[in-house]
């Protein structure tokens, strides 16, 4: 048994993964994942001026919902793929449904048709996200394994900068449709080199069926609660909300004794332990999914250019990366440590984001937006002291022949993460007043209600932490 003071062999540097043996690889597994991240923040730069040009201020987080409820498909193929589709055509799907998809955002006449293609970029986004985990184990040995986990955090560091300045960039020129026609040649691009640069991925695998009425019932839940969101009647909000509910009740139900799965065996019972670092991740994933009004709270209280909004919503994602690279070298009792302090960073930065950014400062006051700026900048660092270590956790925990399924599902599970953290912002600010009365008043109240009540969630994640098992050291 190990323990916190026993000798401890030198955790592998990041640079490793960026030897002559592991180079290609990991640039496209990289390059897939900062394709999804850059993506998100030439979106969420781009939203408040695509409202502007074309309408549709009530479907705005509908934006997100529809792209994260198509990636959970996306993903679920990768686990229940046929056995003569190899990893690596996976790829070369996603890649080309991502550019499709960035395709039909360039061309939209309106809201309707940006959704859609939010949807086509979101099923290849499944891909590309999930086969970032399941590559792991073809690409590196298992010394590795943690340290690759930490791509995710880099390739979202990278996508801080460049995301926000390209969809900075064009918003400001109401040039919105050029900035995702931009990722239509480098998509092709990708599934272009996938055969010649990646593993085919084959592998002992359990195959299964497709556990379809599990996927309905949970998309379906993520519709029901985004048509919540935009609804206007309360009663009506009330309804749709308490059908997601019944629909994630009901999946969970199937799920216990189906033959076809959609997570691996045994993982459906809270008593499990990759049941609970599941859990974990979703419950951190829906609280920063708060993040997707930042720009516009900051746009419209604070009179803030939506460039500067664009890079200080980056933030979050910097501060992942920062606090991904600063703990990826510990190990045991120590990782989860970091693990339940980081759930109570991000808890309290979401919390504290009621005083700093739900206030009206037309005048741009330095001293209120450092402060928000700070917080923002907690709230990913609070999730990615920890992220990397919760899917060495998954990765160890998964059944003999289920490492494909355990890796789809963190895909799954930030999927649904983001997709329901954006539906229930959604219900909460248009609950409280964003679109009526709308304006400055609108946006305060709502703004309060919102970082409120979705800092419960990473709160609930604390207690998830507690007691989470030590990370096996390598073989």
């Amino acid at each position: 048994m190990s323990d916190d003071t026993a000798p401890k062999e030198a955790a592998p540097r990041l640079s490793s993964l960026f030897s002559r043996a592991y180079l290609f690889g990991t640039l496209m597994l990289g390059g897939g994942i900062m394709l999804h991240a850059v993506e998100t923040y030439i979106t969420a730069t781009l939203m408040p001026s695509i409202v502007r040009d074309i309408g549709g201020l009530s479907l705005f987080a509908w934006a997100t919902t529809a792209y994260v409820a198509a990636s959970v498909l996306g993903s679920t193929f990768v686990a229940v793929r046929p056995e003569s589709v190899t990893l690596n055509r996976c790829y070369v799907f996603g890649a080309l449904l991502f550019g499709l998809g960035s395709l039909v955002c360039a061309l939209s006449p309106s809201m309707e048709t940006v959704l859609i293609g939010r949807a086509v970029q979101g099923l290849g986004a499944g891909f590309l996200v999930a086969l970032g985990y399941a590559f792991v184990r073809f690409v590196y040995p298992e010394p590795l394994w943690s340290t690759a986990s930490t791509l995710y955090a880099a390739a979202w560091g990278i996508a801080t900068f460049l995301g926000p300045t390209i969809g900075g960039i064009f918003a400001a020129g109401s040039a919105w449709r050029e900035a995702f026609a931009l990722l239509v040649p480098l998509s092709a691009l990708m599934a272009a080199a996938a055969p010649k640069l990646l593993p085919k991925g084959d592998g002992e695998r359990v195959t299964t069926k497709t556990p379809f009425p599990q996927i309905v019932l949970l998309v379906s839940a993520v519709v029901m609660l985004s048509f919540a969101s935009s609804a206007e009647a309360p009663a009506l909000r009330a309804l749709l909300s308490a059908a997601a509910i019944a629909g994630v009740l009901a999946a969970i139900a199937i799920e216990r004794g189906a033959k076809a799965r959609l997570l691996p065996a045994g993982t459906i019972r809270l008593s499990s332990p990759l049941a609970r670092v599941y859990l974990l991740m979703l419950m951190l994933l829906v609280t920063i999914c708060s993040d997707v009004y930042i720009p516009y709270f900051l746009q419209v209280l604070h009179g803030v250019s939506p460039l500067v909004s664009g890079y200080l919503v980056a933030l979050l994602a910097l501060g992942w990366t920062a606090a991904a690279f600063l703990t990826a070298g510990l190990r045991d009792g120590r990782a989860n440590r970091v693990i339940v302090i980081g759930a109570a960073i991000e808890a309290l930065a979401t919390a504290l984001l009621v005083l700093a950014l739900a206030r009206h400062n037309p005048a741009g006051s330095i001293a209120v937006l450092a402060l928000a700026t700070l917080l923002i900048f907690l709230m990913g660092f609070g999730i990615g002291m920890g992220w990397a270590h919760l899917v060495t956790h998954v990765l160890h925990l998964a059944p003999a022949g289920e490492t494909d399924k355990a890796s789809a599902a963190i895909t799954t599970m930030q999927s649904l993460g983001a997709a329901f953290g954006a539906a229930l912002a959604g219900i909460i600010v248009n609950s409280a007043g964003l679109v009526e009365p709308g304006g400055v008043d609108g946006a305060l109240v709502a703004a309060r209600w919102l970082y409120a009540l979705l800092a419960l969630p990473a709160a609930l994640a604390i207690f998830l932490a507690i007691g989470l098992p030590r990370e096996r050291a390598a073989g």
